[in-house]
């Protein structure tokens, strides 16, 4: 019996945001498929209302691939498409496997032959580049910096060394609550002509994407306490 299907199912990245996130072919998906791996089932379980489920959910088969069910040697998560059914793949927010602890399941399922299929949905990390205005064709996501303080500050440095190098766009994130902290280091370390783009809240009512230099960010700093947000570094020799 051939395996069935492992589709790559993106999330809103906010509430309320369900409508801006899903295509037809993706509510055609989800209805067609009645198991899931999911990294928040609450999650889950609340955008496939959204999305127009018409399935019962009772009748769902959902496994959780929260940060305490991640045993790879589990074979659980496989069984249904070896047995041939098509498995949707969730994260908690945004595309599953980018910046996503989902991409372990797409590498094992790349390596059992089952064929993975990715759905268009929303990326905060490309949203975030274009908007920002930096170059997109030359980019790098490093995801989350070093949470020290001294090491945190060579890292800036070592980016904007990459941006001038490489003329290339840096991006990397921050735990939500620890987000003003780290802006205050970026105003701090990075030379005043740096370009940085904050989008923050993306694809929320309160969304807030701006690009200036950080001698204009100096000016007036935004409060981005708990509010997911991107960070991107650029030269400012444009």
């Amino acid at each position: 019996m051939p395996y069935g299907t492992l589709y790559l199912i993106p999330v809103p990245l906010a509430n309320e945001a369900a409508a801006k996130s899903f295509t037809p072919y993706l509510v055609d998906t989800i209805n067609s498929i009645k198991e899931y791996i999911v990294e928040n089932e609450k999650t889950a379980r609340r955008f496939l209302k959204e999305a127009g489920l018409t399935t019962p959910q009772s009748e769902l088969i959902i496994h959780d691939y929260g940060k305490h069910n991640r045993d790879m040697s589990k074979a659980d998560f496989f069984k249904g498409l070896q047995a041939g059914n098509n498995v949707g793949l969730m994260s908690e927010a945004g595309c599953p496997g980018v910046a996503d602890p989902g991409a372990e399941i797409v590498d094992k399922a790349h390596r059992m032959g089952i064929r993975v299929v990715p759905l268009v949905g929303p990326s905060s990390v490309l949203l975030a580049l274009m908007a920002s205005g930096f170059s997109g064709q030359s980019f790098t996501f490093h995801g989350y910096l070093p949470i020290d303080k001294l090491l945190r500050a060579k890292k800036i440095k070592e980016l904007e060394s990459q941006a001038i190098k490489l003329d290339q766009t840096q991006l990397f994130i921050e735990t939500p609550f620890r987000n003003n902290p780290m802006l205050e280091e970026i105003l701090k370390t990075a030379n005043p002509k740096t370009k940085l783009c904050i989008a923050a809240d993306l694809t929320a009512a309160t969304e807030f994407v701006q690009t200036k230099t950080i001698a204009d960010w100096q000016k007036k700093v935004p409060d981005l306490h708990k509010r997911p947000t991107i960070f991107l570094i650029y030269h400012g020799n444009k």
